[in-house]
């Protein structure tokens, strides 16, 4: 049995990068800048902006990132067909949930902007921490109007 592939098969190239930043407020701005930087000519980028600024003010308010001393990393994995992006936090006493739109709330629909804005999302990890992922089409996947 042949392990090689058949040339007509697409090649994925994947790439990654990851930063760590301090776990206060002002440093939403350096996450977008980050963003902005490695995928700058990308459609949706202002979808993923606005995706990566949620779920770093999250980790800030609702786990131990925003304490004394406390991080998050901003994490992007791309290859042909998605664009992962994803915020690791260090843990808090809950799980997110996401929760329906409707009501007064002035806080709690940040999953639900982030479900709307991108393709898929999930979340892992535990209480000591947990990595909220959000995928987005690649420019050449059918899918790249999505959540647009």
């Amino acid at each position: 049995m042949s392990l090689a592939m058949p040339e007509s098969a697409p090649i994925v190239l994947e790439m990654y990068w990851q930063r760590t930043f301090p776990g206060r407020p002002e440093e939403a701005r350096q996450a977008r800048s980050f963003l902005r930087a490695l995928l700058p000519t990308h459609p949706g980028l202002d979808d993923m902006l606005q995706v990566v600024d949620e779920l770093v003010v999250n980790a800030i308010r609702h786990t131990r990132s925003g304490e004394a001393g406390g991080t998050f990393r901003v994490r992007v994995l791309t290859d042909a067909a998605c664009i992962a992006v994803s915020v690791i936090d260090e843990g808090g006493p809950g799980r997110p949930v996401r929760r329906a739109p409707g009501g007064l709330a002035e806080s709690g629909r940040g999953l639900a902007l982030v479900a709307a804005l991108s393709v898929r999302w999930f979340w892992s990890g535990s209480g000591r921490s947990r990595a909220i992922t959000a995928c987005f089409a690649a420019p050449s996947h059918p899918e790249s109007s999505a959540g647009s």
